[in-house]
C-alpha cells in the first residue's frame, strides 16, 4: 500500500489464504472439547457460477474429481440468490476429507481464474441435542465465523459468540460481526 493510498483512506484488500481451511481440523477438536459439537461429514462451497462453456466444463471436472473415490459424494444446487452450492459428503469421523474437498474446489476455481466468483465455504457440525452449526470461511476476507441457525430463520447468537471464544485461537475469525451473514438453508448445515 502506497503513501497516497494511506492518505486517501484506501486499504489493500485481504488476500484469501486457502490453506487456512486446514485449520478446521484442529478447531474441530477444540470445538468438541469445549462445546460437544462434532463434525457432520458435510461441507460446501458457495460461488456465483458465471455463464459460459469454460466454467461448465470446469464445474463438471470438479464434480468428477470429487466423485472419483466411491461414487457420487458431491451434489450441486442453486439458491434463491443465484449462487451455486457444491456439497461434499464424507464420513463424519473424517473431517480431514471434507476439508481437503473444500480446499480442492476453492483452489481449482481460483487457479482457473474464477476466484472472484467464490463467496464462502462451510463445514457442518452438530451439537449433543441436535443443534446445527457451521464454521464459515469468507473467501474474500480470509476469515471464519460461526453460524448457528435456529428454527424460524433465527440465529443462536450466544452460541456463535461462545464458539468464537472457544476456537478463536485456532482460526482467524472475522472481527466485523456485520460480515457474519446468515447462510439460511445452506447445503451442509
Amino acid at each position: 500500500m502506497g503513501f497516497l493510498d494511506a492518505l486517501l483512506g484506501r486499504s489493500k484488500p485481504v488476500q484469501p489464504d486457502l490453506d487456512r481451511l486446514f485449520g478446521l481440523s484442529t478447531a474441530a477438536v477444540t470445538l468438541e472439547a469445549a462445546t460437544a459439537f462434532t463434525p457432520t461429514g458435510l461441507g460446501s462451497v458457495c460461488f456465483r457460477a458465471p455463464e459460459g462453456g469454460a466454467f461448465v466444463r470446469l464445474q463438471r471436472d470438479i464434480q468428477e474429481l470429487l466423485d472419483a473415490d466411491e461414487g457420487p459424494a458431491v451434489e450441486l444446487s442453486n439458491d434463491s440468490y443465484g449462487y451455486t452450492w457444491l456439497l461434499t459428503r464424507q464420513d463424519p469421523q473424517d473431517l480431514v476429507s471434507v476439508v481437503t474437498d473444500l480446499h480442492a474446489v476453492n483452489a481449482t476455481l481460483e487457479s482457473n481464474g474464477f476466484g472472484p466468483h467464490l463467496l464462502c465455504s462451510l463445514a457442518g457440525f452438530q451439537g449433543p441435542e441436535g443443534q446445527r452449526l457451521a464454521l464459515v470461511y469468507l473467501y474474500k476476507r480470509g476469515t471464519f465465523y460461526p453460524f448457528a441457525p435456529l428454527p424460524g430463520e433465527r440465529r443462536d447468537n450466544a452460541l456463535e459468540l461462545q464458539v468464537r471464544g472457544a476456537i478463536g485461537a485456532d482460526l482467524p475469525f472475522e472481527d466485523d460481526l456485520s460480515r457474519w451473514f446468515p447462510v439460511w438453508g445452506a447445503p451442509g448445515l
